[in-house]
């Protein structure tokens, strides 16, 4: 004999022990009174025992019956309790992001905890590389990316395109900032990977700002360098808006200038499929909608 009847049996021989009728139990698990029959029939075959007395259309529990009816429904409990923690808690899932370090640093972890706290059941591996990821060999679902959204194989939405200002520390120089575009070209300067010649057109000045002095190539260190007061900076505005936001910077002039390579969502083909992928796409939809509305960006292409 199997140690486990059949669920629909145990089912319905609990309901007709509890309710003491077969109708009843019938009603109550919306099947016809002819399969409850049945059931009872199997379980009673399968643990050679009667659990039950006929008398004539109805039946009355037995000994027998009495005490595994009591076992059966703490069991189907245990059961229905399993049930309802695997539907109240997801199953957790990973989600993996690939994106450079300056990006993840000071735009998007600000923002991921309320991703977090939305979806709790995803874990997301953040994965930060100045090098671009090769999204199949990393096993990478979604990647932040700079350039002109053209990657092979790969599905690209296009996120915003940023600009170029110069920041400075407010105690930067005892506190007197630069006023004007000549100001900022006489200034320190902390040269970063960005280029000055757009800024400098937009700003008016006649010769361009060459890169001297201390140069780096993370604009991490750059805006670290900045924040100490060290020199200011030509940078991008989605690294260094939070940082004015709190007044740990200061725009330097109002002249800004467009950087050349947009921000783009990446995907593989048909990645959107996956759950977790889905709604981390849509979070950063509005996530950028805010962004572009307060920037007075535009909508995306």
């Amino acid at each position: 004999m199997s140690d486990y009847p059949p669920i629909a049996s145990l089912r319905s021989f609990e309901a007709v022990a509890r309710l003491g009728s077969v109708t009843q139990a019938a009603k109550e698990l919306h099947v016809t009174h002819s399969a409850i029959s049945q059931q009872i029939k199997v379980l009673e075959e399968m643990l050679g025992v009667r659990l039950f007395t006929r008398h004539g259309r109805g039946v009355q529990i037995n000994e027998e019956g009495r005490l595994y009816a009591m076992h059966v429904r703490e069991a189907l409990e245990h059961i229905a309790d399993a049930t309802r923690l695997v539907h109240v808690k997801p199953r957790t899932t990973t989600l993996t992001l690939a994106t450079v370090p300056s990006f993840a640093c000071h735009w998007l972890l600000p923002r991921l905890d309320r991703f977090r706290t939305s979806y709790p059941h995803i874990t997301l591996r953040l994965l930060a590389s100045l090098t671009v990821t090769n999204m199949q060999q990393e096993a990478v679902d979604i990647a932040i990316r700079m350039g002109k959204g053209d990657w092979e194989g790969l599905e690209s939405r296009y996120m915003f395109a940023d600009e170029l200002i110069v920041v400075a520390a407010p105690h930067y120089n005892g506190g007197a900032l630069p006023a004007t575009p000549h100001e900022v070209a006489a200034s320190k300067i902390l040269f970063s990977m960005e280029s000055w010649k757009t800024w400098c057109l937009k700003a008016g000045l006649e010769r361009e700002i060459v890169a001297g002095g201390l140069c780096i190539n993370d604009s991490n260190l750059v805006l670290e360098a900045v924040r100490l007061g060290n020199g200011i900076a030509l940078e991008r505005r989605s690294l260094v808006q939070g940082a004015i936001d709190r007044g740990e910077l200061v725009q330097v002039t109002a002249c800004s200038a467009p950087y050349p390579w947009p921000y783009w969502l990446v995907t593989p083909q048909q990645s959107e499929k996956k759950t977790e992928v889905s709604l981390f796409i849509a979070w950063l939809n509005e996530e950028l909608a805010a962004w572009r509305q307060r920037e007075d960006l535009p909508a995306p292409r």
